[in-house]
Formats: structure tokens, C-alpha cells, sequence
């Protein structure tokens, strides 16, 4: 790590130490050489280090150099990706958190106001404030935008291979879409208890979201139940390949309409369970593996110190600081 510069005179607060200011990147997170310029400024505006890592192991290693350092506040610059797996690791610590937007579709980031231009961002975050807020998790996993069961984890599959093949842009993750629905079959049987209540149900997706951001941003339902502290679970309708091609035709549109392409239920705890599978493909944050089922949804017991830029409104879930 390169040595740290001088304070600068804007830090978000409160701060509950005088510990480094620590960045953790990927190397191969940005778009082009202007974003890894980016990095090294917002280091320069934070007063910070740069920590970088390459792949799923390289984080982790650097995650656990990056804890022993005991820093004040840590920045994910990268996706959605990095920015769930630090916001794990650093989940019911006194450290503060805050992102710094380089992926492809930056949800989270976007949905707290942050600027998609990185520069900006920084000095958002340098004069931000610090909020206490609880994420969502399954089987013990952290999430921040969405975790899921079905095509969608399927999608990443295949989007893996893509963007292997050709670079992550938002062009190839559509063309993964559309790859991994001319292999569909058949949708999945599902019980689902939210909150106590049980049903049984035939879908292609149970989709359990977290952002408001991304909701909106698809005009779909459920944003109220995710303001309010709780998850937004959509089940969408479609029981064959044509079903899907027309389900994303109008999500494309936004003309999606809740009871007709999908259903909705607002929950605070939520189990799902797919009949004759005792390990399931689990997508969370754009990351995926397998998992034990039941797959089992609540809140986090203790908070992340989030940085949130001037301006951003709490939601049911989330305090200020004093």
C-alpha cells in the first residue's frame, strides 16, 4: 500500500477513530484507465490509501490486511459486487463505510445519490455523513440490492462466459438474458413463507429486493415495502421461454404490471423452499454460488456505518448518527 497523504480538511462524519482511510479496488473493476485515475484521486481527496486485489480470493486476503490496519473508514471502488462483499466484512464494526461507483450498473451507489462519475463521488462521500443502517441476508449471506432464486442466477452464469469473451459492458449483460431464456425449460415449484404465511407457487424467478433504486428504475412494485424496513419478494409469472421473452419485452418497456407479470408480497422474513432440491444457485449483488436450502431472509441484528452524501433521506431502517 503507498504511503498515506495528509488529512484533507472534508471526511465524512462522525468518525469513530482516527484510523487510515483505506480504498479497496479491484484491478479489473473500471471501464478504462480514466476510472483507475479516478481511484488515485479519491484517494488524494479522502486522504487515503489504496488497497488493490485481483479475484474472489485476493479480496478476501485483502479485506482481513485491510481490518488489521483498524481504519476509520473503508471505500469499496468497484461494483455491486465489491461493494456487498466489503459491506460483509466490515458489517457491525465501528468503521465507516461508503462506495465509490465503477461497475457496470452501480445500484447500490446510485440509489444512495451518489454520482456514476467517480470523481464526483469522492468528494460526495468527503463531505458526506455517516448513518447506521441494516442489510438484508440469506443463510447468513449479506446482500444489497437483491438476492435470488431461478433464471436470474442462471443469467449469471452465462454472463460469466460473456463477459469473459467479449468485456463487461451493459451490451453483453443483455445478451446473457437472452442466451440463458432460449435454454429454459420449465419454472421452478416453490413454497414460500413471508412472515409466517405459507403458499406454494410455479415461477421462473423469486426475486427478493432490497433497492428502492433498482425497483424504480424498472418501474416495478414494491418499493413502499423496502422503504419501510422490510424486502419486496417478486415471483414473476412465466412458464415458458415466449412467456419470458414477453415478461423482459415489457420490462424493457415499463410496462410491467404487478398480478399480471409478476406477483408481490412485502415481507420482513421470508423462507423459500424448491421442491426436490436440497442445494440451490443462489445470485446475490451479481455474484452467485450454491447454497443449503431452505433459503432463509431477514435483516441484519447490527448495523453498517454507511456514508451517505448531503441530501439523502433515510429510510425506516436507517438513523443518523450523532
Amino acid at each position: 500500500m503507498p504511503d498515506q497523504g495528509p488529512y484533507p480538511m472534508d471526511l465524512p462524519t462522525p468518525l469513530a477513530s482516527e484510523g487510515p482511510v483505506i480504498i479497496i479496488t479491484n484491478r479489473k473493476s473500471g471501464r478504462n484507465s480514466r476510472d483507475r485515475e479516478a481511484v488515485e484521486a479519491a484517494a488524494k481527496t479522502l486522504g487515503g490509501e489504496i488497497a488493490s486485489f485481483s479475484g474472489g480470493k485476493g479480496l478476501m486476503a485483502t479485506i482481513e490486511q485491510v481490518r488489521a490496519r483498524r481504519p476509520s473508514l473503508v471505500i469499496s471502488a468497484g461494483g455491486d459486487g465489491t461493494a456487498m462483499a466489503v459491506a460483509n466484512a466490515f458489517l457491525g464494526t465501528d468503521v465507516a463505510y461508503g462506495v465509490l461507483p465503477l461497475g457496470t450498473f452501480n445500484y447500490f451507489a446510485r440509489g444512495l445519490g451518489l454520482s456514476e462519475d467517480p470523481n464526483e463521488a469522492a468528494q460526495q462521500l468527503a463531505q458526506g455523513r455517516v448513518i447506521d443502517i441494516t442489510i438484508g441476508q440469506v443463510n447468513g449471506q449479506a446482500f444489497l440490492n437483491n438476492a435470488s432464486v431461478g433464471i436470474y442466477p442462471s443469467i449469471l452464469k452465462v454472463r460469466e462466459t460473456v463477459y469473459q469473451k467479449w468485456g463487461r459492458r451493459r451490451i453483453m449483460a443483455h445478451w446473457s438474458v437472452v442466451k440463458t431464456f432460449l435454454r429454459f425449460r420449465k419454472p421452478m415449484k416453490v413454497r414460500i413463507t413471508v412472515d409466517g404465511v405459507a403458499g406454494r407457487y410455479r415461477t421462473a424467478l423469486v426475486f427478493v429486493a432490497r433497492s428502492a433504486f433498482q425497483l424504480e428504475n424498472f418501474r416495478l412494485e414494491g418499493t413502499d415495502a423496502i422503504k419501510g424496513g422490510g424486502f419486496a419478494v417478486l415471483l414473476v409469472n412465466a412458464h415458458t421461454r415466449m412467456e419470458l421473452f414477453r415478461r423482459v419485452f415489457k420490462l424493457a418497456l415499463g410496462t410491467v404490471e404487478e398480478g399480471v407479470d409478476y406477483d408481490l408480497f412485502a415481507a420482513n422474513e421470508v423462507c423459500v423452499e424448491v421442491e426436490g432440491r436440497k442445494r440451490v444457485l443462489l445470485a446475490y449483488d451479481g455474484e452467485k454460488r450454491r447454497v443449503d436450502a431452505p433459503l432463509k431472509f431477514g435483516m441484519s441484528d447490527t448495523p453498517l456505518r454507511l456514508v451517505v452524501p448531503q441530501g439523502y433521506q433515510p429510510l425506516a431502517n436507517e438513523t443518523e448518527e450523532e
